[in-house]
């Protein structure tokens, strides 16, 4: 008889520990349905973001600077650029190209290969980076304005093997200053 008691007492606790667990279970399938319910309808109904860089044309979103106005434009002011390279600011409008840059198309393409998903186009130079210690001249940019639907407030310059790597990926957005024979 005592050992019909401890059997029957082990399977009422079997019984309790899995009742327990399907009630856990079911809390929590609970506690996520009604979160997910609370997301607002707007929200939910959002497609899913693509990278600017795989977005096809046709699915390009429309301006948000009115018709004929680009929501990509760049102010680029260039300094000490020497021989052959004023001080100048230009204008530049990409999606649709435009504005005063010598190149618009080339600095559009340039800024569209250093556009990718998650990453800064006009990021500095990480810090504790090792670079050369070459000087490219005193030339010096400074680009303004919105890319990819971000701000942008980038500075440049040539003053070591990184920030001549820097300016030298959107070169034609900032003039050629590499030496003849270089690529």
């Amino acid at each position: 008889m005592l050992q019909v008691n401890r059997s029957a007492r082990a399977a009422r606790a079997r019984r309790g520990r899995t009742l327990r667990r399907v009630l856990f279970a079911a809390a929590g399938s609970v506690v996520v349905g009604t979160s997910l319910a609370a997301v607002p309808a707007p929200a939910a109904a959002l497609p899913a973001l693509t990278p600017p860089s795989l977005t096809p044309p046709s699915l390009t979103p429309p301006s948000l600077q009115g018709p004929g106005r680009s929501a990509d434009h760049l102010t680029v002011t260039v300094r000490n650029g020497g021989d052959g390279v004023p001080d100048r600011t230009y204008q530049l409008y990409c999606h649709p190209g435009g504005g005063d840059h010598p190149d618009v198309g080339g600095a559009c393409a340039a800024l569209e290969r250093g556009t990718r998903w998650g990453k800064d186009a006009f990021a500095p130079v990480p810090g504790g980076s090792f670079c050369t210690m070459q000087y490219g001249g005193p030339a010096t940019a400074h680009v303004t304005g919105t890319w990819a639907g971000r701000p942008v407030n980038a500075r440049y310059d040539r003053t070591d093997g990184c920030q001549i790597a820097r300016w030298d990926r959107l070169v034609p957005l900032l003039p050629d200053l590499r030496q003849k024979g270089q690529s």
